[in-house]
């Protein structure tokens, strides 16, 4: 009978799971800023507003899409949240990780220009930082994240080793 493989760390997991830990704690309060801090229903509205909708249309709307808007909001404060767990090296935690920081990646480019804009005049560059961070951050983390994959062919940078 061959025994299962087990997983031994490299030199590059406990790097790699703290480097999740610390990217998640940004993670959070950039997305936490960004969903109550930073959107509101008067950005909503102007953003729409930019975007080519009526004031009427604008005003009216905006309350529904602010709320959907922070619920998928608290669901990536969850998720990036999970990433504080990174240390425990569960492989179901690393496919979470990744999934989290790559759909929340594509905010660069699925971020309507409206949002930057209005961002910015509200609240200058600084109002920008959470979500560059976040977006740009996950972008950068993804890619490391599946480079160590490639590399160690195993989540968390362990490699297999057969077992005794």
């Amino acid at each position: 009978m061959t025994a299962s493989p087990r997983r031994v760390p490299t030199r590059f997991t406990v790097p790699l799971q703290t480097l999740v830990v610390a990217c998640s704690i940004v993670f959070v309060i950039g997305t936490t800023l960004q969903t109550f801090v930073i959107i509101d229903e008067q950005a909503v509205v102007d953003m729409m507003r930019r975007a080519g909708a009526s004031a009427e249309r604008a005003t009216a709307d905006a309350p529904a899409f602010l709320l959907g808007f922070r619920l998928v909001g608290c669901a990536y404060i969850v998720g990036n949240a999970l990433g504080l767990l990174a240390r425990s090296g569960r492989a179901w935690l690393f496919w979470v990780v990744l999934l989290v920081n790559v759909t929340q990646a594509a905010g660069v480019v699925a971020v309507p220009p409206e949002v930057f804009e209005v961002t910015r005049e509200r609240f200058g560059v600084p109002g920008l930082l959470p979500s560059w961070m976040t977006d740009g951050g996950a972008a950068v983390l993804s890619l490391i994240l599946v480079a160590s994959l490639v590399v160690c062919r195993a989540p968390w940078a362990y490699r297999k080793a057969a077992g005794p």
